[in-house]
């Protein structure tokens, strides 16, 4: 049996690729609240939207942006970047630091990512239609819709069908040693025009904590800080900083970058419809029946 998952993975490429084709389906409809050209164009760079207290309105339907490939395109073009001017790691949605940033991984955590490469990435919870990490969804082909309340923002993230919440109401972190949650429990405040994201209480099993298709890990331990900013009308800066004692020697930080999508909408993407590949696939420990 070959690289199975990298069959699947070759799969899902294809079908996001035919995502513009299958955005057909849905009419044609101008994305209100958008500043355009005389001609109907989008102004990307148009100053940033905000909510009518002043602060930076995050809303809208973002996809990723570039970033930490490492590789060439056309014959003879630069290398991309791998990182920002100032040096921080741009994440890629294979490996959570991109190419050539060796991660301080504990040696139970280089172990376990090692085993899930040598099983060919199999276990990854993509493939099990499970929530993937918000690492994951940050870096995944697939868009991403941020709402945006006074008290709470909410973001949807077309695959998998992924529903986050991040609580702006000014509570703590919770402290009765609540249920872990697949996307963690999520706090946010600004810090002048920048968005300031805790979460912590992740579901780290071995079901979950994937912050890459490589497997790179995190635990219950994880708490990961994100610093959203807008810099101007189309475009989305996220820095996450990555702090787990239980899979890294000391934290880290990556960026994330996004673009507007204007014009069009989400699709419906239901991962469990159908499918058949996970029969072709021997089950994850976590998933086989205990022994009688």
């Amino acid at each position: 049996m070959k690289t199975i998952y990298r069959t699947i993975i070759a799969v899902t490429a294809l079908i996001v690729a035919l995502s513009s084709m299958l955005g057909a389906q849905w009419p044609s409809y101008p994305t209100p609240g958008v500043p355009r050209t005389a001609d109907g164009k989008p102004i990307l760079d148009a100053p940033t939207p905000r909510t009518p207290d002043g602060k930076v309105d995050f809303s809208g339907i973002w996809m990723r942006a570039g970033g930490g490939g490492g590789g060439r395109g056309r014959a003879g073009a630069a290398p991309a970047p791998t990182t920002t001017p100032d040096g921080i790691p741009l994440s890629t949605f294979g490996e959570v630091a991109g190419r050539g940033y060796p991660l301080p991984m504990t040696p139970w955590a280089a172990e376990l990512k090692k085993k899930r490469m040598a099983n060919n990435m199999k276990d990854n919870p993509d493939v099990w239609c499970l929530p993937i990490g918000l690492m994951q969804y940050h870096n995944h082909p697939q868009p991403r819709q941020i709402v945006q309340t006074r008290n709470l923002m909410l973001i949807t993230y077309e695959s998998n069908y992924g529903l986050r919440y991040i609580y702006m109401d000014g509570r703590p972190a919770p402290d009765n040693d609540p249920t872990p949650w697949w996307f963690g429990y999520s706090r946010g405040w600004y810090e002048g025009d920048t968005l300031v994201v805790e979460t912590t209480n992740f579901l780290g099993d071995e079901r979950a904590g994937w912050l890459d298709v490589n497997g790179s890990p995190y635990t219950d331990a994880l708490k990961m800080t994100e610093r959203f900013r807008r810099p101007n009308f189309g475009t989305l800066e996220i820095d996450i900083t990555i702090d787990d004692k239980k899979a890294y020697t000391k934290p880290f930080t990556v960026r994330v970058n996004q673009r507007i999508m204007v014009d069009q909408e989400m699709i419906e993407f239901i991962c469990n419809e159908n499918e058949r590949s996970t029969h072709h696939i021997e089950p994850p420990e976590w998933m086989k029946k205990p022994a009688k």
